[in-house]
């Protein structure tokens, strides 16, 4: 991991269902893999609490044009 990281956390409940694998572990490596889609290298891990995305800070634009593109995150609305 390049020095300068940024972590993503999500909430487990808030994975949608298509991503959602049998364990925690699985849903970790369906979200890894579809960063990977977009080029964007992280470590996907299952926190007890959340699901933790650390990446280095200059792919933080990819990642999250990723995560809206995966429906794992919803596009903020300005205006």
């Amino acid at each position: 991991m390049d020095l300068i990281s940024t972590t993503i956390r999500i909430q487990h409940n808030a994975v949608p269902a298509q991503l959602e694998g049998s364990d925690n572990d699985m849903t970790c490596a369906k979200i890894a893999a579809e960063l990977g889609r977009f080029g964007v290298r992280a470590d996907v891990s299952d926190v007890i609490s959340h699901i933790k995305i650390e990446l280095p800070t200059a792919h933080l634009a990819n990642a999250c044009a990723a995560l809206v593109a995966s429906g794992i995150m919803r596009p903020l609305k300005l205006g």
